[in-house]
């Protein structure tokens, strides 16, 4: 878990992922990305949230 501030200015509290623990640094820049979070079964409904990984570009 990480406090992200986003460019609008905003502090939002967000998972981290993709990324080990040691290479993460206070600052680093993230970028969302839209993950499953849960599929309620036979219903078909699927529940997606949004986490944070460092960036890749």
């Amino acid at each position: 878990v990480a406090l992200v501030r986003l460019e609008e200015g905003p502090l939002v509290t967000a998972q981290l992922t993709d990324c080990d623990e040691a290479d993460l640094a206070i600052g680093m820049p993230v970028e969302m990305v839209t993950r499953r979070l849960m599929d309620t079964g036979e219903d078909g409904v699927l529940v997606y949230g949004y986490k944070f990984r460092p960036c890749v570009r």
